[in-house]
């Protein structure tokens, strides 16, 4: 496991040798290298120094958070939060998360500092991306909370039952197991035009018969996130349907196979697309085929075309096509993967079948 002081030392490393000065606004990133979790918090990171800035909500939080080598200054607003930036680093080039401020804050920054701001090294969006033993164990655990809550629900799925219902259910089995909460907010789309939008919110309508049923749902665990989609129909689906469903799978699967450590993601994502294309669905797949999975329930990696990422032992990513045809239906299946020295380890086992109990 790296220590605090360490993880410090390499976000200052991966923020470019050429800044003397760090500035964490990104509060995962901020949790991830001093264990704080508050809701306002700036990491000041130099080579010979840390020091967390935040407001009076926090300051007993951050004391008994934050290792020893890590000082806590209390600045009670916006400016004076700059202003104290300032003092604790009175010269030197400060490089910033530039993706993570506003306009506003990064003038009032330069302004209170009086010098110029630098943009971070991109390099440092991957800061979390390898994860560690403990976080792997963390996200686990999570993606077995699902797997089971997921398990405890699948008699709901019945003409009758409401998309609202089987979430409820559902978020409420995760906590009894032990989750902090949903990863988000938990997906249940059913019917041909609900289950054909990615990221339906559920409503009041119920299952009819021959629906298809999108859900997606992940556990939340001391921050870390777990992510998982299966697809299931209620009675007989259409053939189309069916046929739609084995081809995603074998998609699915194919793409599977690829995940290692030094593979490129875009050549993951083109030979997923190359089976649906082979049936004629390609243009139905309408977003990435994945993302990493940590401290946010999206992060580097991101798995699509366009992408020059390649995969990296310690990665946690989601591999997750997914088919849509408004008033036809939908269907995604979505596995979470952890990329091992050699291949990599599917987190998730919930089966893939997709008949419902009758």
């Amino acid at each position: 496991m790296t220590t605090s002081d360490e993880r410090c030392q390499l976000a200052f490393s991966l923020a470019g040798t050429e800044h003397e000065v760090l500035l964490l606004s990104n509060l995962e990133d901020v949790r991830w290298c001093s264990g704080f979790t508050g809701s306002n918090g700036w990491l000041v990171i130099s080579r010979d120094s840390t020091t967390l800035l935040t407001d009076g909500r926090y300051m007993e939080q951050a004391r008994s958070q934050v290792p020893n080598h890590v000082d806590v200054v209390e600045c009670r607003t916006a400016e004076v939060m700059a202003e104290t930036l300032g003092r604790v680093a009175p010269s030197g080039t400060i490089a910033v998360q530039e993706g993570d401020l506003t306009v506003s804050a990064w003038r009032r920054i330069a302004t209170a500092v009086g010098r110029r701001l630098a943009s971070a090294s991109a390099e440092l969006a991957n800061l979390r991306r390898a994860k560690t033993a403990e976080e792997i164990a963390t996200v686990r655990r999570a993606a077995r909370i699902a797997d089971d809550a997921l398990a405890s629900c699948l008699e709901l799925l019945r003409p009758g039952v409401s998309e609202r219902a089987v979430r409820d259910v559902l978020e409420a089995r995760m906590r009894e197991l032990g989750a902090d909460g949903p990863s988000y907010d938990t997906i249940v789309a059913s019917g041909p035009i609900n289950s054909a939008r990615p990221h339906h919110r559920p409503t009041e309508r119920v299952f009819q018969s021959g629906d298809s049923v999108v859900i997606d749902v992940g556990a939340l665990i001391d921050g870390y996130h777990s992510d998982m989609t299966r697809t299931f129909f209620v009675g007989d689906p259409i053939a189309e349907l069916l046929d739609w469903y084995r081809t995603l799978l074998e998609a699915q699967a194919t793409a599977l196979d690829l995940v290692a450590p030094g593979r490129a993601v875009r050549d993951i994502d083109a030979a997923c697309r190359a089976v649906l294309a082979r049936d004629g669905l390609e243009e139905w797949f309408t977003h990435g085929l994945g993302h990493g999975v940590g401290l946010l329930i999206h992060e580097n990696p991101f798995l699509n075309g366009t992408s020059r990422a390649d995969l990296r032992p310690g990665d946690v990513v989601t591999i997750e096509p997914g088919l849509y045809r408004g008033g036809f239906g939908g269907m995604r299946i979505e596995d979470l993967i952890l990329v091992t020295d050699s291949s990599h380890e599917n987190l998730t086992s919930s089966p893939k079948d997709p008949t419902c109990p009758r």
